[in-house]
């Protein structure tokens, strides 16, 4: 069996000095929250809470922290944060419940599990990496036997908005969730005032899950703190597609 602090996985990329496991210890915690902040804040320009160059919120204490290492280095070049159902009961609810009324999956809820704040160094942003952090994932999730992965999947609002809209409308018509899995955003991105039709580029976390088989559930939501627009995201284990499941459901 495996434990909880540690992730047994082949390697998946050809970067065979990457390697996975779950944060052990309130130090290793601290390492991913300073990547995050290096990602979000200094190169996205999130006005975070955090202090100290870490990005730290009343979530962080309730989940599961994914990491992966650079085995020359030791450093953690990427991170998912984990919110189980048990422990989103803890924490009041998952975190997208603050972007978005998820009613229509609460009956869904104890089988699901929340994603957040992803995010790899930028020196290693590669296919390779976001294969490990799935891999990672997909482990987990059947370590715990849970069906569905949610999560915001972000896009910059350098522009105010546009592109964000552009490939919401872009997207939609092939990942748009059924009704029954709808959500709905608090504090919508206005898509109907914004330019709907500029050539976008799916940013490729978006690309990869939907190539995994992911929902898109609704309408983005428009995140002041992060500068993004949020789509919320949803991956049913069991909809994973086939030419890809048997790199991450060994």
């Amino acid at each position: 069996m495996l434990k909880k602090q540690q992730l047994a996985l082949k390697q998946p990329s050809a970067r065979k000095h990457l390697y996975i496991s779950l944060a052990r210890n309130p130090a290793e915690i601290t390492e991913a929250q300073r990547l995050r902040y290096k990602v979000f804040a200094d190169e996205m320009g999130a006005q975070l809470s955090g202090t100290d160059g870490l990005d730290i919120d009343g979530f962080d204490a309730y989940c599961d922290h994914l990491l992966v290492r650079d085995s020359a280095t030791h450093q953690v070049i990427g991170t998912y944060r984990i919110l189980s159902p048990q422990k989103a009961n803890k924490a009041g609810g998952y975190y997208s419940a603050g972007e978005f009324d998820l009613s229509r999956l609460s009956h869904l809820f104890n089988s699901t599990v929340e994603l957040g704040r992803a995010c790899v160094h930028q020196d290693y942003r590669n296919g390779g990496t976001i294969t490990l952090l799935w891999a990672g994932l997909a482990k987990y999730m059947q370590m715990h036997n849970y069906e569905y992965m949610i999560g915001c999947a972000s896009v910059p609002m350098h522009d105010g908005g546009h592109m964000a809209a552009s490939l919401y409308h872009k997207l939609k018509d092939d990942y748009l969730s059924p009704q029954e899995y709808r959500v709905f955003p608090h504090n919508p991105l206005p898509i109907a005032s914004l330019n709907k039709e500029m050539q976008v580029v799916c940013p490729p976390l978006i690309k990869g899950y939907l190539r995994l088989g992911a929902y898109i559930c609704g309408e983005p939501a428009w995140d002041a703190y992060f500068n993004s627009a949020d789509m919320l995201v949803m991956l049913p284990l069991s909809k994973i597609n086939s030419r890809y499941a048997s790199h991450f459901l060994k």
